[in-house]
């Protein structure tokens, strides 16, 4: 078994960058390693923090209890048959690897979600989607481990209760177990979805005829490297709030007040509302708040823009909620964790 590190600083561990400290840290690289640990008198006392790439948490203080860094490698194809591939990968994957390996393998269903950013292991809490998919379109299957007792436990699709990025992980069995590996389904005759944003334009200016599903990817690549800054570069958790829902009535209410503004429609008569132009239209673009800022590019992520604490980026995006919520009557929901 590894020794567990003390008072170790995660500013590494974090897209935001930020100087924190864990009370205690521990990598891992295998289910039983886990399993291990937890029925060891190593096992950690207290709260636990499960880490992946650090890049959709926002600590707002040092951890004083034990972060667990999974670090589980591997992709496989572990089934098939006349229309799909199974893959398992390890939840220490980072997940662009992953899309890449199945791009080049003409494996279809999650070039969609080109270049977000973060690990295996946190793309089903988060139920990550992009550009009209979401994980759960192509999710199979995951294998976990019981931080309580070390048990193995397997999750089918329907078990994980996922909704727009959300699912059981992040409520009833939230910091209760740590994913190991997922395995999704995907497709040998892809169906590209080119619908959602610009994606069209810049396929149709690529002058193809023939369109494959890394065209799609390098095209979402593309939109997304000119909206959104580099964490090696700038601190940041990509997209800080969700797109809020709303019943279609009262988009339609607003829309007399509001004529422009945009939405999407969504089942059960509720509208998504794209939460960068509210935050745009309250004065927010490009604002700043002691070391925190609103991105001039996109005003749906917050940066590190002058070594912020994790209490500036809080802040800020209070001001951000109380300002939304005063104008609109719209609550906007954070889509990063808060530690």
């Amino acid at each position: 078994m590894k020794n567990i590190k003390n008072d170790f600083s995660l500013k590494k561990l974090n897209t935001f960058g930020l100087d924190v400290y864990a009370k205690h840290y521990i990598e891992v690289t295998s289910a039983q390693e886990i399993s291990d640990l937890i029925n060891s008198k190593q096992s950690p006392k207290g709260k636990t923090l499960v880490l992946g790439e650090g890049s959709n948490v926002l600590f707002t203080h040092d951890f004083n209890g034990t972060i667990i860094k999974v670090n589980i490698g591997g992709i496989h194809v572990v089934k098939e048959d006349t229309h799909n591939y199974w893959v398992k990968a390890g939840a220490g994957v980072i997940w662009q690897d992953l899309v890449e390996s199945c791009i080049k393998a003409n494996f279809g269903g999650i070039e969609n979600l080109s270049l977000i950013p973060g690990t295996v292991g946190a793309a089903p809490i988060q139920n990550i989607g992009a550009y009209g998919v979401e994980l759960k379109d192509s999710f199979e299957a995951l294998e976990a481990v019981d931080l309580e007792n070390g048990e193995k436990k397997y999750f089918k699709n329907t078990e994980c209760n996922f909704g727009y990025r959300d699912s059981i992980f992040k409520n009833k069995f939230k910091d209760k177990f740590l994913i190991t590996n997922v395995v999704l389904r995907l497709s040998k005759q892809p169906i590209l979805n080119i619908e959602y944003g610009n994606i069209q334009n810049i396929l149709h200016d690529s002058g193809k005829k023939e369109l494959t599903i890394k065209d799609v990817s390098d095209a979402i690549i593309q939109i997304r490297k000119s909206k959104l800054p580099d964490p090696k570069k700038v601190g940041n958790a990509g997209s800080f709030f969700k797109n809020p829902s709303i019943p279609i009535d009262f988009f339609n209410a607003l829309k007399k007040t509001y004529p422009d503004i945009p939405f999407y429609e969504q089942p059960k008569n509720m509208a998504k509302i794209p939460a960068a132009w509210l935050i745009e239209q309250c004065g927010f673009k490009g604002a700043k708040h002691k070391g925190a800022a609103v991105h001039i590019n996109q005003p749906l992520v917050l940066i590190n823009h002058n070594n912020a604490a994790g209490n500036d980026i809080l802040e800020l995006s209070k001001k951000i909620q109380a300002k939304v919520k005063s104008v609109y009557s719209i609550n906007l929901e954070p889509e990063v964790r808060i530690v």
